[in-house]
């Protein structure tokens, strides 16, 4: 058997051996250089532009301003949760009239190579009339009279709303009542790999682009609407990627800009995003603020809960459209069984750069604020916060439950899942039970020690479809061709290991062709989380469908009926007593011979997600002088429902994890009052290295497959993310049960925490861990 199996990624040696193929490896004859000039004002009117210093500059091929774009160019669309009230709100590839954020793109410049491109964009005059910019949230929501979409009416743009029972009711009766205000930073993905494509328009006409694209397909769909273009005439090709994360690989500005250059020249044009670009130009997430009411019994049971959510989704409104913001209330009541639920999100415009998804969008954030809330509650009851927890999850007999919220055109209705015996297992994995034994022991010595705990629920498999092809060549190979991109998370082996285990061949036999529009049909490509549960569940089908057709074949040559017999271990075999009927390599020459079709498709359809769930569990020791945070356990279990393969599992789990802790404890990308990025390089947005990332155990559950696909599997991408921060805050929070204060926004920093402690020891008031 295949699926189960810690086979070794078969994508690894080319990688490892430097024979990977990313956008900065394509060499084209006669290619040439883009680089773009950007708005280094948060908001201002475009009074004018000159370029004629730089036109006559040796090695300049074409200079783009908005003038010289089609008259007729529309927006760049939304991919995800798109809403009519929001048209006005899309960026166009440069800045009309008008610039919106520091880093919005301007002036396009093409030359002989990146120096000439670069001088040239020096030489370019361009004067602005800076505008008020509106740096936060408070301030746009002030501002009547400054409004950054007039159309719209306000810079509170779009409302989300969505309740279940009756929150003011159910408040009244409870004994006790928290209010809390909580606040996410602004951070985002930082992939090895910054952006970057080439796009080459052939002799005939033809364009061909090269770029590293998570939808290839939606992009490619994109990219001839915003050109005119026949789907014929325009050709994608994923390159190798050096992260994804959700930033990467959605359609930029440059996405159109590149190709419409090329298609301007008539030769290859590259361009490589630079590291202060990406911090300032590709998408941010998370920034949240919300203010939360929840209302509890004298046991710990939750029984309303209203969350004020103020999204700063940044200039624009880019593909993801109003995916964030939704998921962010749709997922906040995770594994909790609550009665009554209100949810009031607004979508805010404000002068910085445009945000969309990463890693865990929404949930990350969501997460963070419900479970500091749960501790919250048990620290005021003097309660365990396990024992909370305990109180308050869905019980397996409700499965499938339905909170009642929706995002992404469905209802939450979770599949499957049994949280009180996850949550069983891992407090006896960790010993939570014998911590508090430890800690009197630590305190004794002059230690201060925390334990954290954070439950979640992920979604994943996100539909409507997806799609596989595949092929048995003559020699006994198989060809599979999925319409999933490879963004790093190991898509290649895992198609390889289900259609393995279907045909009973070795994985090392199956090659898994994917990113090519010219050779893969149709695709939804990969984010949300979706891969395994619908790619996989495609190749599966798909490769069911061929072997039946070869075993029915097989089954008139034996004369064996067909519900005797198997592929297994490359023979033909009865199913019941593995007697082998025939070898792998002469059944498939039969068939050559006969002219059997040797192919089949399968487009796998999903009306629902699955939903994986897990918990995180920090240990903690603080450095009472410094503010310190030293990270000396960390635990994560996770019920995927069924894993194809525990190592790749194992992977993302514990790179997701080093994603979390970064936006946990290190990761801002600050704005000053004029809409100035603060934290723009490495110097100053700290990402944790292999000396912060600690030793992580991980523990895969497979208690609930789901019961929505053939392989009963849950996704694996984000769950290690999302609830690394709430896990260390309530581990710093327990390590510090003695000092008066709480920890309500992120990122949490030993100098807010040393601030914290002296001002407790000094006798003031309660103070909470802000920046």
């Amino acid at each position: 058997m295949s699926i189960g199996a810690s086979v070794k990624r078969i994508e690894d040696l080319p990688l490892l051996t430097g024979r990977g193929r990313y956008a900065g490896d394509i060499r084209l004859p006669d290619q040439c250089e883009a680089v773009l000039i950007r708005s280094p004002h948060a908001h201002a009117n475009i009074r004018s532009i000159r370029i004629e210093g730089a036109v006559r500059m040796p090695g300049v091929l074409l200079i783009i301003t908005a003038q010289d774009l089609p008259s007729d160019l529309p927006p760049i669309p939304m991919r995800l949760s798109p809403e009519g009230a929001l048209e006005h709100t899309l960026q166009f590839p440069l800045a009309k009239e008008r610039v919106r954020y520091v880093g919005e793109p301007v002036v396009l410049i093409v030359a002989t190579n990146r120096y000439v491109a670069e001088d040239a964009a020096d030489a370019v005059e361009i004067e602005y009339d800076p505008l008020p910019p509106l740096a936060d949230t408070d301030r746009a929501l002030a501002s009547h009279d400054n409004l950054l979409h007039p159309s719209i009416g306000s810079n509170d743009i779009f409302q989300i709303h969505s309740q279940k029972g009756s929150f003011d009711d159910r408040l009244v009766e409870c004994p006790h009542v928290i209010q809390e205000e909580l606040y996410v930073q602004r951070h985002t993905g930082v992939p090895l790999e910054t952006r970057g494509m080439v796009a080459n328009c052939g002799s005939d006409g033809r364009l061909t682009v090269y770029g590293p694209t998570k939808v290839v397909h939606f992009n490619h769909q994109i990219l001839c609407r915003l050109l005119g273009r026949d789907s014929r005439d325009i050709r994608y090709i994923e390159t190798d990627v050096g992260g994804g994360f959700g930033p990467r690989g959605e359609f930029y500005p440059e996405d159109y800009l590149i190709p419409y250059a090329a298609i301007r020249l008539g030769r290859p044009v590259r361009w490589i995003e630079d590291r202060a670009e990406h911090l300032l130009a590709t998408n941010h997430s998370r920034e949240q603020k919300h203010r939360i009411t929840i209302g509890f019994d004298e046991v710990g049971r939750i029984l309303a809960l209203r969350d004020e959510i103020f999204v700063d989704t940044g200039a624009y409104i880019r593909t993801h459209g109003v995916t964030v913001p939704a998921l962010t209330q749709a997922m906040f009541p995770g594994p909790y069984d609550i009665e009554a639920l209100e949810f009031i999100t607004h979508v805010v415009v404000t002068n910085k750069t445009p945000t969309g998804t990463y890693r865990g969008p929404g949930r990350f954030e969501g997460t963070f604020v419900r479970e500091r809330i749960i501790d919250m509650v048990a620290r005021k009851l003097k309660l365990d916060p396990a024992d909370v927890r305990e109180k308050n999850v869905i019980r397996p007999e409700k499965m499938p439950y339905s909170n009642g919220i929706s995002a992404l055109g469905q209802v939450v209705e979770l599949d499957s899942g049994d949280y009180p015996q996850l949550l069983r297992q891992v407090r006896q994995s960790v010993n939570w039970d014998g911590f508090k034994r430890r800690k009197k022991k630590a305190a004794a010595q002059g230690k201060l020690l925390g334990l954290g705990m954070a439950m979640f629920v992920e979604k994943s498999g996100l539909g409507p479809w997806e799609y596989a092809e595949i092929d048995i060549l003559e020699n006994g190979d198989v060809c599979c061709k999925t319409g999933l991109a490879d963004v790093g998370q190991g898509v290649k082996t895992m198609i390889a290991q289900v259609c393995s285990d279907q045909l009973g061949i070795p994985y090392t036999r199956v090659r898994v062709i994917h990113g090519d529009t010219d050779t893969v049909k149709k695709g939804n490509g990969s984010f949300a989380t979706r891969g395994t549960v619908m790619g996989g569940s495609a190749a599966w089908l798909a490769a069911a469908s061929l072997k039946d057709r070869l075993l029915h074949a097989a089954s008139e040559w034996l004369g064996v009926p067909r519900e005797e017999l198997e592929m297994r271990e490359e023979s033909v075999v009865r199913e019941e007593t593995g007697q082998v009927l025939l070898a792998y390599q002469d059944f498939i020459k039969r068939c050559v011979e006969k002219g059997l079709k040797l192919h089949a498709e399968y487009t796998f359809s999903a009306s629902h997600m699955t939903y994986p769930y897990g918990v995180h569990i920090a240990e903690v020791e603080i450095d009472k002088d410094t503010g310190h945070i030293r990270i000396v356990k960390y635990y994560i279990g996770y019920d995927i429902g069924r894993a194809i393969n525990p190592l790749l599992v194992e992977g993302q789990l514990i790179g997701g994890m080093a994603q979390g802790l970064g936006g946990a404890l290190y990761e801002e990308l600050r704005y000053n009052e004029t809409g100035q990025l603060l934290s723009g390089t490495f110097m100053d947005y700290i990402i944790p290295s292999s000396m912060e990332v600690p030793h992580i155990d991980v523990e895969i559950f497979e208690n609930a497959p789901s019961p929505l696909n053939p392989l009963g599997v849950k996704g694996a991408g984000e769950g290690g993310t999302v609830a690394v921060a709430p896990a260390l805050a309530n581990a710093i929070r327990d390590a510090l049960e003695a000092y008066d204060f709480e920890i309500t926004s992120l990122p949490i920093r030993p100098e807010t925490i040393r601030f914290a402690i002296r001002q407790t020891e000094r006798g003031e008031e309660k103070s909470e861990v802000v920046l």
